[in-house]
């Protein structure tokens, strides 16, 4: 799943080689970060947010037989 959510964000930014991914799992959590260049986060985000709300839905749709929460954090 991680690698989706850097393929997502890779194909909506100007500076593709710039996105960073990590991933921190707990035992109720899994948390994706999503690092990309300062003149990108605009786009990741989207206007009222709905960019990354929509990377989150598609993030959790795949882990739907997962009992844990999915968190994306744009840092």
């Amino acid at each position: 799943m991680k690698e989706l959510v850097e393929w997502i964000a890779r194909n909506l930014v100007d500076h593709p080689d710039e996105v960073r991914v990590s991933q921190k799992e707990t035992d109720r959590t899994i948390v994706y970060e999503l690092s990309v260049h300062p003149s990108d986060t605009g786009k990741i985000i989207g206007k009222q947010g709905r960019m990354i709300r929509a990377i989150r839905l598609v993030t959790a749709a795949g882990h739907l037989p997962e009992t844990r929460r999915i968190h994306i954090e744009l840092v």
